[in-house]
């Protein structure tokens, strides 16, 4: 198959095939699927989800202001809608963790959490929206494909899961459009702002972010602050 008939997010999860792998099989991930993951680092991967998403919100803030035509502003729009419901789903989710939102709220960004959204800013800033959207694909497609992958191997086995919930959200028909929307708009922007020369930088702030994404994993099984 040509580039040209790939996807951009096909092509770029294939220039760091290696650190994608290790992003969706980590032992965070593993544990997710086989319920086994300890439920005082789900706990703090959802604190510190939380303060995540903010950031997030902003980015398609910075996304709005990026956009050139109404079509990605109303991408940017929509995007920036998706976070702050899933902020709002967030919230009950963790109340029914036993977590309320004024202690997320209070919390300090752990040190993984700073790298990768102010990463995915600077790069929306320094760059246009090809590059900002690039740094955000890792997370807002990575996690439909981490999602489809888990109920796909495990299935029937997710009943009695504590995880299952977080599962059944990611890979869902809602989260899967709006992930595929976002790998549309990727070849749209490509399409538009892309030429022979981009695609090297582009693979190289995908690895980075991807790199990043998988350290916030990490965070969340050490418990690291």
């Amino acid at each position: 198959m040509k580039a040209s008939d790939q996807t951009l997010f096909s092509r770029l999860k294939a220039s760091c095939a290696e650190e994608w792998s290790v992003y969706l099989n980590h032992a965070f991930v593993r544990g997710l699927g086989q319920g086994s993951l300890p439920e005082e680092s789900f706990r703090h991967y959802l604190g510190q989800d939380y303060l995540f998403l903010i950031q997030f919100a902003r980015a398609y803030g910075l996304a709005v202001f990026k956009s050139e035509s109404l079509e990605d502003l109303r991408q940017a729009a929509s995007g920036m809608a998706g976070i702050l419901d899933e902020m709002g789903l967030h919230v009950k989710y963790c109340h029914d963790w036993g977590i309320t939102q004024a202690e997320m709220a209070a919390l300090s960004e752990a040190r993984a959490t700073t790298a990768y959204t102010r990463y995915v800013l600077d790069r929306g800033v320094a760059g246009d929206l090809l590059d900002l959207q690039v740094a955000l694909s890792p997370c807002v497609i990575g996690y439909a494909e981490i999602a489809s992958n888990l109920k796909a191997e495990f299935g029937e086995a997710l009943a009695g899961n504590p995880y299952a919930a977080w599962i059944d959200s990611y890979a869902g028909e809602d989260y899967q459009r709006l992930a595929a929307a976002q790998a549309a708009q990727l070849d749209r922007l490509m399409a538009t702002r892309g030429g022979p020369g981009r695609f090297a930088a582009l693979a190289a702030s995908f690895r980075q972010a991807v790199v990043l994404e998988t350290d916030f994993w990490e965070m969340g099984l050490s418990l690291a602050r």
